[in-house]
């Protein structure tokens, strides 16, 4: 890059668009923020329930709350409120995240979801059979339902921690396992735990959820009516006797995601300008309802609850349900409980055993199974992270049990918050001491990445810094006008300074017309500069100048590089790139490019902030897999 080029310092905001469409990661990071709050808060519980005002803690999760239209109403209290009422949106987020990764993500390729399916199966059957083996034929045997679900939040958590942040794969399996197990353990409770079921609600809210379903074709009025047929869907439910939750969990994995099109950006743009130009009522809801359709209503749903989930409704559930009034003869029963011990002993050790029981069995050749996202021992890691029992362990342990045997459940649950992440830390320990060619051998033979990318780099045809046989591909889609690409220019530079021969970069044109007028033109500009060997030099210039790109700019840039001015301004009259650039632009459309800048490090959609940190871990990651994969495929090279 030229020496000269003005550096545009980094202010560390990146565009809007990126922090909404990053699928895992704004989905994990408020996981992990809102496991340390559901973990104050159940500490918080226990604490008010051995206070000296621990009558108190009872009183005030058992006043009944109720609401009435008339002679009809539902009526609980406090507790069942936020069980059954608030905790429908955490699995609504749940849903609509797994939602999310069907139509966009790792799962978009269906053959992979057997293996998390199957994992979940098993990190459901061992459990419950552990659980059996302590209390076949006792009390406490109707309460295998508290020992087959993970904590989402808790999980998620636990892998963020102990794994690197660039570990996507991991969290997709888990998040993936934890829907399957939560989805069964919710069916659970609607068949096991539901003395009664009113086949009429029941049939009621299937009803409506059929018709939640059609009012995405209908072209009005679409928000305020969905979530009035929501809200119906879940005093059906109520009313039904089955678990209300369950329907959280169905609407957001019917809750489609899609990413926004460079269509629907652009009439949105138009939009606005004629409300600006025009601010009348008409068309600032045209804009508004055009802004809002731009993005699919998973993502919005998703933006919208998530922090009120993970940072509020879970942390209310604990405190409602982790107080213990914790006596000598609480902790003496459940030391020697079968409920205490099966329900940790079925999470701890029944989780990691049956997720990788599972996993095996879907990847069988006679199954005609795919191969896994993970390696063996990361599953054992994964397992272990999903070893935690507590959001639906306590909710199913409040409809099993009650008195003291509710309390010996409540204290197995709690304790895998704090065994099982510590088993997953061992496992990732002894996975890090394992040999490099143990690590690559395992690598290798898990499932190929499925590509983002849908037009392979050509150094025939595209513009490439670095050499061909780099390890790492960072692909940029761009626009010479667009300040986002200018501050993401300072980490690029840094970036290719830092990892030498082990990057190359490439530059495609995406010139976002309806906003930024000159990014056309400047990038048929640096075509013609590239005409005359001088395609790098123009790209730093016209990056460092953004504010100077009119044709005039444009001339004596080409003037000033020492090109042939009066070619390169003959070229720009005739137009004679708009095709080449047409080509870039018709690449970004099948990729699903509808913003810059856009990365894509070998083949991967890079989601998330492109600051110069973030994108050295990712590209980080990148190689080391390249490399592990390298090495794998030499090993196989010399044992043949």
């Amino acid at each position: 890059m030229s020496v000269g080029a003005e550096a545009i310092p980094f202010g560390g905001r990146t565009a809007w668009a990126r922090n909404l469409a990053a699928p895992v990661r704004s989905f994990l990071s408020t996981e992990e923020g809102g496991a340390f709050v559901m973990l104050g808060a159940a500490i918080a519980a226990l604490l008010w329930a051995n206070s000296p005002w621990w009558h108190s803690y009872e009183s005030v999760w058992t006043t009944s709350l109720s609401i009435r239209v008339g002679s009809a109403g539902i009526a609980a209290d406090m507790r069942t409120w936020v069980n059954e009422g608030l905790m429908t949106l955490f699995f609504l987020v749940v849903g609509l995240e797994a939602k999310r990764q069907l139509d966009l993500g790792e799962l978009r390729e269906r053959r992979r979801l057997a293996i998390p399916v199957f994992a979940a199966m098993g990190g459901i059957v061992v459990p419950i059979v552990i659980y059996l083996a302590f209390n076949a034929g006792r009390a406490g045997a109707h309460g295998w339902g508290a020992a087959m679900s993970s904590d989402t939040a808790f999980a998620l958590a636990a892998v963020a921690l102990i794994t690197p942040r660039t570990a996507t794969r991991i969290r997709v399996f888990l998040l993936t396992l934890a829907v399957v197990d939560d989805l069964a353990a919710l069916v659970v409770i609607a068949t096991v735990y539901t003395t009664h079921v009113s086949v009429v609600a029941l049939a009621v809210a299937v009803a409506l959820f059929g018709v939640l379903v059609a009012l995405r074709y209908i072209p009005f009025a679409r928000s305020p009516v969905s979530i009035g047929v929501a809200v119906a869907i879940w005093i059906a439910m109520f009313k039904s006797g089955i678990d209300p939750v369950i329907s959280g969990l169905a609407i957001g994995l019917g809750i489609s995601a899609y990413p926004p099109s460079r269509e629907d950006l652009e009439r949105a743009t138009a939009l606005t300008r004629s409300f600006r130009e025009q601010p009348t009522p008409e068309l600032a809801r045209s804009a508004q309802q055009s802004l809002q359709s731009a993005i699919s209503p998973n993502e919005r749903l998703q933006y919208e609850l998530h922090p009120w989930t993970s940072y509020l409704i879970v942390p209310l559930f604990a405190l409602a349900n982790a107080g213990i009034h914790l006596t000598s003869q609480v902790v003496s029963a459940a030391l020697s409980s079968p409920i205490t011990w099966g329900i940790l002993l079925g999470y701890v050790v029944g989780k990691p055993i049956g997720v990788f029981v599972g996993s095996w069995i879907a990847t069988r050749p006679a199954l005609h199974g795919p191969r896994s996202p993970v390696s063996e021992p990361v599953l054992l890691a994964a397992g272990a992270c999903a070893g935690i029992g507590f959001t639906v362990s306590l909710l199913v342990s409040s409809l099993a049990f009650t008195g003291i045997r509710l309390d010996e459940a409540r204290l197995g649950a709690l304790a895998s918050v704090v065994l099982a992440p510590a088993m997953a830390w061992i496992v990732t320990q002894a996975i890090r001491r394992l040999p490099e060619a143990v690590r690559a051998r395992q690598v290798g033979r898990t499932a190929e990445d499925i590509l983002d990318l849908a037009v392979d780099v050509d150094p025939e045809y595209d513009h490439i810094r670095g050499p061909d046989d780099a390890p790492v591909t960072l692909v940029e889609y761009g626009d010479f006008q667009c300040p986002y690409c200018g501050q993401a220019e300072n980490a690029i530079r840094e970036l290719l300074a830092s990892h030498g021969d082990d990057i190359r970069y490439v530059w495609r044109h995406l010139p976002l017309n309806d906003v930024h007028p000159n990014a056309q033109l400047a990038a048929e500009a640096a075509e013609a500069a590239a005409a005359q060997g001088r395609f790098w030099e123009m790209y730093d210039t016209l990056l460092a100048h953004q504010g100077e790109l009119t044709p005039r700019d444009l001339v004596r840039h080409a003037a000033d590089l020492g090109l042939d001015a009066d070619h390169f301004r003959d070229e720009l009259r005739r137009r004679e790139y708009a095709g080449r650039v047409s080509e870039d632009v018709a690449s970004a459309d099948e990729s699903g490019v509808s913003g810059t800048p856009t990365f894509f490090i070998n083949g991967r959609r890079h989601y998330g902030v492109y600051d110069l940190d973030t994108l050295t871990e990712a590209v980080g990651a990148a190689k080391r897999r390249a490399r592990q994969l390298a090495a794998t495929a030499a090993l196989e090279e010399t044992a043949r």
